[in-house]
C-alpha cells in the first residue's frame, strides 16, 4: 500500500516531482503519482483527496505553480501532513508560488521546501513516515552518511587536484 501520494497540478511539474519518488524509490518507501489540477478538475481533485487517508497515505507531496493552490487544497482536506513544492515560474520565477504554498491559513499547515525542491520533499515525507518506523529511520540515517561519505571524497579530490584541475573534470 502507498504510503506518499505524490500529485503536481501539470505534467510540466514532473521533472521536479521525479526528484521526490527517486528518494522515495531510494529508501524504498511506496507512493503513488498522478497529476490532478484542482482549477481544471475540481470535482476529480476532491474525489483524490477525500480518498487519500482510505487508500493509506501518510503524507502527501504536492507540486505547483503560479496560484499553487494544489497544496493549500489538499491541506484543507486531508488531516495528516502536506509537503508543498512550489514550481518555478516564467513570470516570477517561482516566489509566486512560494507565496500561494507557504502563506496558508491558521490551522491549514503545508509544510513547505524550496522552490523546486523536489529532493528534499522526498526526505521530508521520509523523516516524517521513520518517526514511527525504525527500519526507515535506518536507512535515512545511512542515506544522511552516504551524502556525507560523497562530501570527504569531493574535497579529498579537490585536495589532491588542485581546484584548476578539480573544475577541468567537472
Amino acid at each position: 500500500m502507498a504510503k506518499v501520494g505524490i500529485v503536481m497540478g501539470s505534467d510540466s511539474d514532473m521533472p521536479v516531482m521525479a526528484k521526490a519518488a527517486e528518494i522515495l524509490d531510494k529508501l524504498g518507501i511506496d507512493y503513488e503519482m498522478t497529476i490532478i489540477s484542482a482549477h481544471r478538475e475540481p470535482d476529480i481533485f476532491f474525489q483524490w483527496a477525500k480518498g487519500a487517508e482510505e487508500k493509506g497515505f501518510k503524507v502527501i507531496i504536492a507540486g505547483a505553480g503560479k496560484a499553487a493552490h494544489l497544496p493549500g487544497m489538499c491541506a484543507a482536506i486531508f488531516p495528516l501532513p502536506v509537503i508543498g513544492i512550489p514550481m518555478k515560474t516564467s513570470d516570477l520565477g517561482g516566489v509566486d508560488s512560494l507565496y500561494s504554498i507557504v502563506q496558508m491559513p491558521s490551522g491549514i499547515p503545508v509544510a513547505t521546501v524550496a522552490i523546486n525542491g523536489g529532493a528534499n520533499a522526498g526526505i521530508l515525507a521520509a523523516k516524517i513516515l521513520a518517526a514511527s518506523d525504525q527500519k526507515l529511520l535506518e536507512r535515512l540515517k545511512a542515506y544522511s552518511e552516504s551524502l556525507k561519505e560523497d562530501v570527504v571524497k569531493k574535497a579529498e579530490k579537490l585536495d589532491s587536484l588542485g581546484y584548476k584541475e578539480y573544475l577541468a573534470q567537472m
